[in-house]
């Protein structure tokens, strides 16, 4: 099925979003210029989430991706959520008085958050009371847990994951008397997200990861030559530390079952997740909150089995791993992204093609080809090719389709083919499951004068 230039453009498009920061005085003070994201679903539907807001309390800016596996109701609930976890977290003794005090007396609140969305990035307007509550209890706590000292953003981001992670637990646990919203908190619990969030404040950039989504920081050498800084660490069974960290936390007798073919107890990719509470949970406490559960929830194969050599719970946690960078002149950008993208390309290839993409300049290596015969006819096209590509770059107005176009287009060369790119996104939806997976992109620019 081929598909035109025009049709593959709208596709790839369906989902970006820009932000700008606003200038004052003609100056943008902020360290953050804007950021471009976007979305292309395999799953349908899609089981990535991406959010970003501006703080309006304390200082900063949040963005993340979100991951979700066996569905897509915790990754919903944890791109909607999260980010109040993490301002309440960082809000000051007296900000906290003043909000609990609004909602005490029934007047307006202080807004915490300015969302930054997609017309896509929809909020589940039926549970919010409930969310509502919940971050409400949480920062009763935090007041009466006052201790006069300014939070950590490290601290913070930490706090706000587990804290979260605890309350989607609990929601399941307890139930709600409306049936459709009883069924809501089961689904988030039980299905599951990775998360990777970057909080940005003047030049402090603090990335708190859980699972296998990605940061990594564009760096612009002297030379002009892009490279790449990893910001985050993949944990899953490739990551030595974090295999060590699961053995570490169970009996010696369970030393074979805990990994098995690159899976927590052979099922699960992402070592670090919220929700998933089958790996969380004791079996009574599974047993009971299904059986207990709406019908829908009994018929669901995946809620009723329970994982193999499950003898000492909880096997997964939330906790994110969170590493602080100071930002320098040289850092122009900031790529987070679901592992849809860098299980396609490498962080260098990544850190590359955005750098020329903004800045407008492409390094010409040689033509590599490889090993493979080429007949001059065949270099003749591909430099023909190059030069359309030159032209090209500039048919992308968001940084994050452009690298979306290349994960899904490049051919051997290393280019985007076009014939390629057509027929990988025209598969139908239960093939293009098989071919790629759900990716989710946001590029952060930075701002190196105010660095």
């Amino acid at each position: 099925f081929y598909l035109t230039p025009p049709q593959v453009n709208s596709i790839l498009k369906a989902n970006e979003y820009s932000f700008k920061v606003p200038e004052f005085d003609g100056k943008n003070v902020s360290s953050v210029l804007g950021f471009d994201s976007n979305q292309l679903p395999a799953n349908a539907p899609i089981e990535d989430r991406r959010s970003a807001a501006t703080c309006l309390q304390t200082r900063g800016m949040l963005l993340g991706v979100f991951d979700g596996h066996a569905g897509c109701a915790c990754a919903q609930a944890v791109s909607e959520r999260l980010f109040y976890y993490i301002a309440v977290s960082l809000l000051p003794h007296e900000t906290l008085l003043e909000i609990e005090n609004a909602v005490e007396s029934g007047r307006a609140l202080l807004p915490i958050l300015q969302w930054h969305k997609h017309p896509n990035d929809y909020f589940s307007k039926e549970a919010s009371k409930l969310y509502f509550n919940s971050l409400r209890t949480y920062w009763q706590e935090l007041i009466d847990l006052n201790s006069g000292e300014t939070t950590d953003v490290k601290e913070a981001l930490i706090n706000a994951f587990k804290r979260l992670d605890n309350d989607i637990s609990l929601e399941a646990q307890v139930g709600d008397p409306n049936s459709f919203l009883n069924y809501l908190v089961l689904r988030v619990a039980f299905s599951g997200a990775t998360a990777c969030v970057a909080h940005v404040d003047g030049i402090d950039l603090h990335i708190a990861n859980t699972g296998d989504s990605r940061a990594m920081l564009g760096v612009q050498e002297e030379d002009g030559s892009w490279s790449a800084l990893n910001l985050s660490y993949d944990h899953n069974a490739q990551n030595e530390h974090e295999v060590e960290r699961v053995k570490m936390e169970h009996p010696k007798s369970e030393e074979k079952s805990l990994v098995k073919q690159d899976r927590l107890l052979g099922l699960l990719m992402p070592f670090r997740a919220f929700g998933d509470v089958k790996f969380k949970w004791s079996i009574e406490l599974q047993k009971r909150v299904v059986e207990s559960g709406p019908d829908q929830l009994n018929d669901n194969e995946y809620t009723k089995f329970i994982p193999p050599n499950y003898h000492t719970p909880p096997y997964l946690t939330a906790e994110p791993e969170v590493i602080h960078h100071k930002l320098r002149p040289q850092d122009k950008f900031l790529v987070l992204a679901t592992d849809g993208l860098w299980e396609t390309m490498h962080r260098q290839d990544v850190a590359r093609i955005v750098g020329e993409y903004l800045t407008g300049v492409h390094h010409q290596q040689p033509i590599a080809v490889g090993g493979y015969k080429v007949t001059l006819g065949q270099m003749h096209g591909l430099l023909t090719e190059r030069r359309a590509r030159i032209s090209s770059v500039f048919e992308d107005q968001n940084a994050a389709t452009h690298l979306i176009r290349h994960a899904v287009g490049n051919n051997e060369f290393g280019t985007v083919d076009h014939e390629r790119l057509s027929k990988m996104l025209s598969l139908p939806e239960e093939l293009a499951r098989m071919y790629r997976d759900d990716i989710t992109i946001i590029v952060v620019q930075f701002n190196s004068h105010v660095i």
